[in-house]
């Protein structure tokens, strides 16, 4: 229900980015960082980081070096993933300001688009890993063009979001524009993801490798916190008018335009000095930094999803969560639709930081047995429920609207049940990652950890967007006022207008995707369920991939 730190994706996702909850518009769940090595992923983190950092290594031997030694290399990582979450952030903003200028369902539907090249980086990832200058360095020949370009993209679109958002008067959104402009916005993030991600791998020694995946965690959660909950408080006129002046002003402290300007100019200054100041270490393993070739992984990742008991995985886990698609892609765009303001959303992201980094340290404990798919199958009927919950949730937010706002109980409790939803996000969430880990083969731990985490992405992303996209079919509308017409289609629903009547809902397709999401969800609980928890007693064999030479 809120837009905040989403878990990107590794496909990673961490944002939020698949659908974290019906307060995260747009978001995907993933794991800590993935890092390419070897025309793969690896992910630092569990039994793929230990395997790192056994691996043998060409630096000298001598004294284990403390963070303090590297701490300008771990700063410029921590920086550079704050970069890479400021677009997330501006991303995750956009369909709570479309939603407050009141665009279709099916348009939102359109925009989820934007979110799923997180999810799908690992088609080109073998690519950003396998070309390069040799000369220039491995990632920083991807790295610099791409913040680069980033930059000046985002100048560029601050001449323009105005526009596209229909801010001029007797303009509507130009959702179509808007979708493309920002869809390679998070293509070219996602870019920059793999090149910083396969950057941290070297760029630390063994000894401290481990500090990327806190940057990773701490930098992209800053800059999504940057890009959506600060931007949407202080562009709001409201907020602003409200604490933080002494005079009203119909505008807030900042516009859209206003903020990609800024960040524009910040990518192309620190791009230029990290292309300028900043080397790569040459002095790594050839293990650790030359790639098989893209065509040897692209051939890996077929005979991995050809594996019979990773094709079961696959089907299960790409459908396992439809009944949550309603709860967590439309609920946010209801709420601020029945007139909650789309900033105090945002900031109810704040306190549930702290929750969100204890919620995996705790959980996990409950996931590292032999048998983590239990607690994913214990936690998805209580996560189910939260769908009537918030489905109540939004039919309530009317009926105790006042003028000046809404009473501070119902944040209390829109607060509350958001945190009692994450348990249940984070428990399912933690166990499938655990799982990931503990079947993937460790001779192709990457890039078979990296594949199982795309499908897990996806199984979120797809069923958002047909969530989003059949709200407007499935809803009901009838024009009051004027007899034999109807409101069946956006045509009708002018001419209802033109001829002195209104449009009123009589059945809001929310509740009906709703209560058959929930159905349908708990449905695939009681059948495939049990199924999806066999997948625990397969021989380890079954997991293994064959690969030939």
């Amino acid at each position: 229900m809120s837009p905040t730190i989403s878990l990107k994706d590794s496909s990673r996702q961490r944002r939020p980015g698949s659908y974290q909850h019906p307060l995260d518009v747009m978001k995907s769940e993933s794991p800590p960082l993935d890092l390419y090595k070897d025309g793969h992923a690896e992910t630092v983190g569990g039994s793929d980081r230990e395997a790192l950092l056994q691996e043998p290594s060409s630096r000298p031997i001598g004294p284990p070096q403390g963070y303090r030694a590297e701490l300008g290399s771990i700063l410029l990582l921590l920086f550079l993933y704050v970069l890479q979450g400021i677009p997330l952030g501006l991303a995750g903003s956009i369909p709570l300001i479309l939603q407050s200028k009141n665009v279709s369902y099916t348009d939102q539907a359109f925009f989820s688009f934007v979110f799923w090249p997180f999810s799908l980086k690992l088609l080109w990832a073998p690519m950003v890993d396998a070309v390069y200058f040799k000369r220039f360095g491995r990632r920083k020949s991807w790295l610099v063009p791409t913040q680069y370009i980033l930059g000046l993209f985002m100048m560029y679109l601050s001449r323009q979001v105005d526009s596209m958002l229909g801010e001029t008067e007797g303009r509507s959104p130009d959702v179509v524009a808007l979708t493309m402009t920002f869809f390679l916005f998070e293509f070219l993030a996602a870019t920059q993801d793999i090149a910083v991600d396969g950057w941290a791998l070297t760029m630390l020694s063994r000894e401290n490798v481990g500090y990327a995946s806190t940057c990773n965690s701490v930098g992209q959660t800053a800059g999504y916190f940057l890009g959506n909950v600060l931007f949407l408080a202080l562009e709001s006129a409201s907020f602003c008018n409200k604490y933080l002046r002494f005079e009203p002003q119909p505008r807030g402290i900042v516009t859209l335009s206003d903020f990609l300007f800024f960040w524009g100019a910040i990518f192309l200054i620190t791009t230029t000095l990290v292309a300028l100041l900043k080397k790569e270490n040459k002095e790594v393993n050839r293990s650790r930094e030359e790639t098989k070739g893209i065509t040897d992984t692209y051939k890996l990742l077929f005979a991995i999803v050809r594996m019979p008991a990773v094709l079961t995985f696959c089907a299960l886990i790409l459908t396992a969560k439809i009944g949550f698609s309603a709860a967590d892609a439309v609920t946010g765009l209801k709420l601020v639709e029945e007139g909650v303001p789309k900033e105090h959303l945002a900031l109810l992201a704040v306190p549930m930081v702290p929750l969100q980094i204890i919620l995996p340290l705790i959980i996990s404990k409950y996931t590292a047995g032999p048998q983590p798919l239990n607690t994913f199958y214990k936690a998805m009927p209580f996560r189910l429920l939260f769908g009537l919950e918030f489905a109540f949730l939004v039919w309530w937010t009317p009926r105790v609207k006042y003028e000046g706002g809404f009473p501070i109980y119902y944040y209390i409790i829109l607060l509350l049940s958001y945190a009692l939803h994450q348990i249940t996000l984070y428990s399912m969430y933690v166990a499938v990652m655990a799982f990931n880990a503990k079947v993937s083969d460790p001779l192709i731990g990457g890039t078979y950890m990296t594949l199982l985490n795309t499908v897990s992405n996806l199984g979120g992303n797809w069923p958002a967007t047909v969530a989003l996209w059949l709200v407007d079919p499935l809803t009901v509308k009838e024009c009051v006022g004027i007899q034999g017409h109807n409101c069946g289609t956006a045509a009708a629903a002018g001419l209802c207008t033109k001829e002195g009547g209104s449009c009123v809902i009589t059945l809001d397709g929310y509740y009906v995707e709703s209560i058959t999401c929930v159905v349908l969800g708990f449905a695939w609980w009681l059948f495939l369920g049990p199924k999806f928890k066999k997948l625990q007693d397969e021989q380890l064999s079954s997991w293994k991939c064959r690969r030939t030479s």
